[in-house]
């Protein structure tokens, strides 16, 4: 079993109130691809430019991480920096340079198009849309998206949220998009809107909702004191849901809450360093003894 996922892999400038990286590995592909590939293998599908370092290279091998769909294109590979404050929400764009990025056309390779389970990072819904077009008949599909679809490409948001099975978004997202100043309400109407079999909301610090024609389920965040880099969580977050997911025989409303909290233990760990760090010698087990502490914390009774 294996997810595909397609997505963006970049070269991040990050500044915190903790420190500064500097062409740091990152992007939406890269991000979920290793957090799923705890759970399962992951085939990742990007573009990256002649400048890649292979150091890049294997290090995503050494995660078990199928590059047999990463395109190199001559050229430099897209580059993006960013600043948090106090407020680890709080986060200014200080440079986006798309390079090889701006011509990616995703093209599927036949084992890529027979992928049981796909996650479309949050690329151009374009890009998703044609992703979708060329994929044969997944068992789960599942998308992220950004505000700044939301504001440039609203119609082909939907058309995606037409065609996937799980939507994520963040709250903002959600609640920009469904109309709304409540979270649950987002994800209500993003489940009645589109017919989708579940919609996340992804709350940070929060956690998330998840929206299932049977209901609620609110999963708590692992609680942290200290937050170094927010960078890729919500992609972590994804990655980590999908790879759940795939591993498992049957899609029951039970896997999918399960999958969701695993969703929210991985992206603990991711910021809890810079970029990728908080994954590169993270293991299942890891992941298992965190969510034995997280079960000890929201059990109710003894």
């Amino acid at each position: 079993m294996s997810v595909v996922i397609v997505g963006s892999v970049a070269l991040d400038t990050v500044e915190t109130p903790a420190g500064r990286r500097a062409d740091a590995l990152g992007g939406s592909a890269t991000y979920a691809s290793c957090a799923a590939s705890l759970f399962s293998q992951a085939k990742m599908v990007g573009v990256v430019g002649d400048d890649f370092a292979e150091e890049h290279v294997s290090f995503l091998r050494s995660r078990g991480i199928d590059l047999s769909g990463l395109e190199v294109a001559p050229g430099k590979t897209f580059r993006w920096g960013g600043v948090y404050f106090d407020d680890e929400r709080e986060r200014e764009t200080t440079f986006t340079e798309l390079n090889v990025f701006e011509q990616f056309a995703p093209k599927l390779s036949e084992a890529h198009r027979a992928a049981e389970i796909v996650f479309l990072g949050n690329i151009h819904p374009s890009l998703q849309l044609g992703v979708l077009d060329q994929v044969k008949s997944p068992r789960l599909s599942l998308c992220d998206t950004m505000n700044l679809w939301l504001d440039t490409a609203l119609p082909e948001v939907a058309a995606v949220l037409d065609r996937v099975d799980v939507a994520l978004m963040n709250d903002g997202e959600a609640k920009q998009y469904c109309e709304t100043g409540s979270a649950i309400t987002a994800g209500k109407r993003l489940l009645e809107r589109h017919r989708l079999g579940a919609a996340v909301v992804k709350q940070g610090e929060h956690g998330a909702i998840l929206v299932q024609p049977d209901g609620l389920f609110l999963a708590p965040s692992y609680p942290l004191e200290t937050v170094v880099d927010p960078t890729g969580a919500g992609d972590s977050f994804a990655g980590a849901l999908a790879g759940y997911l795939d591993a498992q025989p049957e899609l029951t409303p039970a896997a999918f809450r399960l999958g969701v909290v695993y969703g929210a233990l991985v992206a603990s760990f991711i910021v809890q360093n810079f970029g990728l760090d908080g994954l590169r010698e993270l293991t299942r087990a890891d992941v298992e003894a965190r969510l034995e502490e997280w079960l000890a914390m929201t059990r109710v009774t003894a």
